[in-house]
C-alpha cells in the first residue's frame, strides 16, 4: 500500500489559526491570516474561545461523525497542519504562532549532541530510558513563548492540563473533560473580554490505544462532541473555535527498527524525531550503503529523503534554513503505508498513529460557531 503525500501549505495552515487570533487580541504575528475566521472575528465577541482536541484531523471526524453533526456541519475549512504531523511539532506552532523551522520543537523526540541522547521533548526525558534529564532543559534550549501572552485586546486565559509545563499568569487546570468544559463555562461569565486557549488530549489517546475506525473511538468522539454541543448552548456572546494537532491513521505493522543491527551500524546516532517520520544521522562514507539498505529493507513503505532537500522546499515553514536545520540529520524517512518504525524497546505499540504526511494525518478542521449579542 502506498499513500499519497501532502505538503503542508503554510497559507491554510494551523499556523495561520493563530495568526488570525492573535490579529483579533492585538498581538500580531506577521504570518498570513485566514480571511473567513477574521471576518468572523471583526464581529466583536466578549469571549473567543479557542480550543485543541488533539488527534480529531478530518479524517478521524468524517469517519466517526454523520455530516449532519456539529462539528461537521460548523467546519469552514480544511487545513494542513505542520511536519511532522505530531503533537510537539504542531502544538508548539499553535502555542506561539511560529513555524517548525523557527520554534524548534521539529519532532517527538530530538538528539542533542551536547549531551549524546535523544530527547522526548514534552516528557523533558531521554527516549531510550524515559529517564528524566534535568529540569528546565527543553525548555532552556527551545524556549516557546505563548502568542497571547502580549494580548492587548482580551484577559488571556489557558485551560490546560496539569502536565502542561506553562508560566501562565491565568492558568486553570482540569482534571477530565467535564471540568475543562466546567472552566470555559465559568471563565465566558466573567466580566469584560476573555481568550480562552484550551487543550483537551483527546481523542489522540484512545485513537492510539484502539485505532482510529475504533468502537471506542466513535464512542469517545460522539462524547466529546455532544459536551462541546451542550456547552455552546449555555454560553451568551462567544465565539467557539475548534481545531486539531493533526489526524490520525489506522496501523497494520509496527516496525521494531532498534532490533535492525546492520541499519544501526551505519548511523552515528540512534533514530529518532518520530514513528512515522524517522531521522537518521549517517556516519562518515556510510551514505551510499546506508540509502541502497534502506530502499531495499523499507523503501516500499518508506519514502526516504534528504533532511536538507525537505528544508529546501519549506516543508518547515519559514521558507528558510534556520539554526533548527540541524536537528533534522541527514535523512528523514516519511511512511507511505500503514508502517511505523519503533526507535527503541520502550516504544509504543499503537493501533493509530501520525506524523506523515498522508492525508489521514495532515488534515485537520477548522470548526467555528458563535453566539453574539449585535
Amino acid at each position: 500500500m502506498s499513500l499519497s503525500f501532502i505538503k503542508p501549505d503554510f497559507g491554510r495552515n494551523i499556523v495561520n489559526i493563530t495568526a488570525t487570533l492573535a490579529e483579533c487580541l492585538g498581538c500580531p504575528t506577521g504570518k498570513p491570516v485566514l480571511p473567513l475566521l477574521a471576518k468572523e472575528l471583526q464581529k466583536g465577541y466578549k469571549n473567543v474561545v479557542f480550543l485543541i482536541l488533539d488527534g480529531l484531523g478530518v479524517h478521524p471526524m468524517e469517519v466517526n461523525l454523520p455530516k449532519e453533526s456539529f462539528f461537521r456541519r460548523n467546519m469552514r475549512e480544511k487545513l494542513t497542519t505542520v511536519f511532522p504531523s505530531t503533537t510537539a511539532c504542531a502544538t508548539t506552532s499553535f502555542l506561539t504562532g511560529k513555524y517548525p523551522m523557527e520554534h524548534g520543537w521539529l519532532g517527538w523526540s530530538l538528539y542533542f549532541e551536547e549531551i549524546g541522547k535523544s530527547v522526548d521533548l514534552f516528557h523533558n526525558a531521554e527516549s531510550s530510558t524515559h529517564i528524566p534529564i534535568g529540569t528546565g532543559f527543553v525548555k532552556g534550549k527551545l524556549p516557546a513563548v505563548a502568542f497571547y501572552k502580549y494580548s492587548k485586546e482580551y484577559r488571556a486565559i489557558a485551560v490546560v492540563p496539569a502536565y502542561w509545563d506553562g508560566d501562565d499568569e491565568n492558568r486553570y487546570i482540569w482534571e477530565d473533560f467535564d471540568g475543562m468544559l466546567l472552566h470555559i463555562e465559568n471563565i465566558c461569565a466573567m466580566a469584560g473580554k476573555q481568550f480562552i486557549y484550551a487543550y483537551f488530549d483527546e481523542p489522540d489517546a484512545t485513537m492510539h490505544r484502539f485505532g482510529v475506525t475504533s468502537t471506542e473511538a466513535k464512542t469517545l468522539i460522539e462524547k466529546l462532541e455532544g459536551g462541546l454541543e451542550a456547552l455552546f448552548g449555555r454560553l451568551k456572546d462567544t465565539l467557539l473555535v475548534i481545531s486539531a494537532d493533526h489526524g490520525q491513521t489506522d496501523i497494520g505493522e509496527n516496525i521494531e527498527l532498534y532490533r535492525d543491527e546492520e541499519l544501526l551500524s551505519m548511523l552515528l546516532w540512534p533514530p529518532y524525531l518520530d514513528s512515522r517520520a524517522t531521522a537518521f544521522r549517517i556516519k562518515e562514507g556510510q551514505t551510499e550503503k546506508f540509502t541502497a539498505y534502506f530502499g531495499e529493507k523499507y523503501g516500499r513503505d518508506f519514502e526516504l529523503f534528504r533532511s536538507e532537500e525537505l528544508v529546501r522546499q519549506n516543508f518547515f515553514g519559514g521558507n528558510f534554513v534556520g539554526e533548527h536545520a540541524a536537528l533534522l540529520g541527514d535523512f528523514i524517512a516519511v511512511a507511505a503505508s500503514d508502517k511505523v518504525m519503533l526507535h527503541h524497546a520502550l516504544s509504543h505499540h499503537f493501533r493509530g498513529h501520525h506524523a506523515s504526511l498522508t492525508e489521514d494525518e495532515m488534515l485537520v478542521p477548522l470548526i467555528y460557531v458563535g453566539k453574539g449579542s449585535f
